[in-house]
């Protein structure tokens, strides 16, 4: 109806007149209908009221048929029950914790073997590549092994080379040949031989020496090579068993949280297993504390039945007196 009056107004006139005209009646009827309904509700606290009156006089004159019970234990009961599931729950909420916790823990401890797995296979790797080089230092250091014993062979030669040179010298020198030529006096071949020899020994000293620094400096420099890769080697093969030192602890670590974890789901599952039987039974006792609180409030209901059979008979009976008296009048 308020539609249809909403239209009539939009197509009848179109100015807005009418649509506040039945906004205006539709509130003064929704103000009518919410004060006959407040009068209403007055009216049925009223009775209600005086419905209650009657019955606390009614159980005040005759009293109640029987005695009431007294829940009061049961009270006790539910309310230990009460304190119980909430100590049940506080348990639960306290394993579970400990299960996510131990869960963390396992993730981390995942993490960190992961990365200890990762910085192993790292060195791995390093120790690979390092194996090359430490056969090619090898190689080298037998290579210069070898050309140091040749150049050791070399100059033994050469010295036995020079050694019968001077004595084929010296027996060329010292022969008795005496010859007497009135000439002018020639060079003196023996000293130019000994200049000659001098000049051959210092050569052989010079070249000697430099061989002998150039072995020396090669030789420190493959020593050092040697030293610093068997320190490498080293440091990489103490990091390999430290490596594995923490890997073994960590899978034992692991799966002790593994075990541990199983126990408490073990735990947890048989908790919740209980819990669930006793709350199992603490639902079929409430189940039967509500159904005799229904049958109570049945008999209630059955006692509130008669007393307004009662209170009819009493009504008719008291109708039939006020007849006998008229009648009697």
């Amino acid at each position: 109806g308020v539609g249809a009056g909403f239209t009539r107004a939009s197509v009848g006139c179109g100015d807005g007149i009418l649509f506040a005209n039945n906004e205006k009646a539709m509130m003064q009827n929704l103000n009518d209908r919410l004060a006959s309904y407040l009068d209403k509700v007055r009216l049925l606290e009223g009775d209600n009221a005086e419905l209650e009156c009657n019955i606390r006089e009614w159980y005040a004159k005759v009293g109640p048929s029987c005695e009431p019970r007294d829940y009061s234990t049961f009270h006790k009961e539910i309310e230990d029950l009460q304190n119980q599931i909430l100590c049940a729950a506080m348990e639960t909420n306290k394993i579970l914790l400990n299960i996510d916790n131990s869960r963390m823990t396992a993730d981390d401890f995942r993490v960190k073997y992961e990365t200890e797995c990762g910085l192993r296979q790292n060195v791995d790797a390093d120790i690979c590549n390092l194996r090359p080089v430490l056969d090619q230092l090898a190689s080298c250091k037998t290579d210069l092994q070898l050309q140091c014993e040749a150049l050791t062979e070399e100059m033994c030669c050469l010295k036995t080379n020079h050694e019968e040179e001077m004595n084929c010298l010296r027996k060329q020198v010292t022969g008795d040949v005496s010859v007497e030529v009135n000439a002018c006096p020639g060079p003196d071949l023996r000293k130019i031989l000994e200049d000659l020899r001098c000049q051959y020994e210092t050569l052989m000293e010079r070249n000697r020496k430099e061989t002998e620094q150039w072995y020396a400096c090669k030789v420190e420099e493959v020593n050092l090579e040697v030293v610093t890769s068997s320190q490498e080697i080293e440091s990489s093969n103490k990091q390999v068993t430290e490596l594995k030192r923490q890997l073994q602890a960590l899978e034992i670590n692991v799966q002790a949280q593994l075990t541990m974890k199983e126990n408490l789901e073990s735990s947890l599952a048989e908790t919740e297993c209980r819990y669930n039987k006793y709350l199992a039974e603490l639902q079929s006792q409430i189940s039967c504390v509500e159904q005799r609180l229904a049958e109570i409030r049945a008999e209630m209901e059955c006692q509130n039945q008669e007393y307004k059979t009662l209170l009819d008979v009493k009504c008719r009976l008291e109708q039939e007196i006020q007849t006998y008296h008229c009648l009697l009048e």
